[in-house]
């Protein structure tokens, strides 16, 4: 299996749907959903091409299939996914990716915040 930060940098569809499921399992109308929920200036899911990177973050081991019906409030008739624990390290490699990337434009006085000293 490949390292995290073999996959880095993310897609930032493939980073959002993942930050949604560390949340817990989720539908796809659900993952679209929660993107409406999402602060201004993220990644806009449309149910169209969120198969397709549903697809690919299955096949790259990142998420896979949860139990419907397990939890309260979920349809059965709904195909439901999870994030995997290398999905969740995946994710985290992401997030400190990005986390260093704001940090370097901060000290470049590129973006608000406290900037390093």
């Amino acid at each position: 299996m490949p390292s995290p930060k073999d996959l880095l940098p993310l897609p930032p569809h493939d980073f959002q749907v993942l930050l949604a499921l560390a949340e817990g399992p989720r539908h796809a109308y659900g993952l679209a959903q929660a993107d409406a929920d999402a602060p201004n200036g993220t990644v806009r899911l449309e149910l169209g091409s969120l198969y397709r990177v549903l697809a690919r973050l299955t096949s790259a081991g990142l998420i896979a299939d949860a139990d419907a019906g397990n939890g309260e409030g979920q349809d059965t008739k709904r195909r439901y996914f999870r994030l995997t624990p290398f999905g969740r390290k995946v994710a985290g490699a992401e997030a400190a990716r990005l986390e260093a990337v704001v940090r370097l434009a901060r000290r470049r006085r590129l973006a608000p915040g406290k900037s390093s000293p």
